[in-house]
């Protein structure tokens, strides 16, 4: 926190008076991410076609990886528990819960497909972005159109390997 006060130009004091713990200044940090992710959940869950909600949110979360690299992180590095973030963190993972339930009920998601297979989908689109930073948004969208072929539930590929995480790993990693 020192070393955070002193590049800031403002003093330890001041610091811990606005955030008492590293924990509450790393919420901070990614608090406009997480904002960011729950408005685009929400809009999605708002599609009447639940196809069309989860496919939104696949490409508008693919996108948004490479217009801030730090998104990833906020939902696959680890961050603390915090109030700030809990919220949010909660309103996010049920709405891409959701979301998986919904476009699986209306037969449009392949019955295999699995929530942790979002976060592979991220780690992949953060490798993207960070390799060819120039054109990162229209890769993203075309691995993001890609990915959505194979999570169609009329995707005739091969079948799907065990998945190695499981539905919590999707966020519990983050903790």
């Amino acid at each position: 926190m020192g070393t955070i006060a002193r590049r800031a130009g403002i003093g330890t004091a001041t610091l811990h008076r606005r955030f008492p713990t590293k924990d509450h200044l790393i919420a901070a940090v990614y608090a406009d991410q997480y904002a960011h992710c729950v408005a685009v959940v929400d809009e999605a869950l708002a599609d009447p076609d639940p196809w069309r909600g989860f496919c939104h949110m696949v490409n508008e979360i693919c996108v948004l990886q490479t217009a801030d690299r730090t998104f990833t992180d906020a939902f696959l590095a680890k961050i603390p528990d915090t109030s700030e973030l809990d919220d949010a963190r909660q309103r996010t993972v049920g709405g891409l819960f959701a979301l998986v339930a919904r476009a699986k009920a209306v037969g449009r998601l392949r019955a295999d497909f699995v929530p942790a297979d979002l976060a592979l989908s991220m780690a992949a689109v953060s490798g993207l972005a960070a390799r060819y930073p120039r054109s990162a948004a229209d890769t993203a969208r075309r691995l993001a159109a890609y990915l959505l072929a194979a999570f169609a539930a009329d995707h005739h590929g091969p079948e799907l390997p065990p998945s190695p995480l499981t539905s919590r790993h999707l966020f519990e990693a983050a903790r």
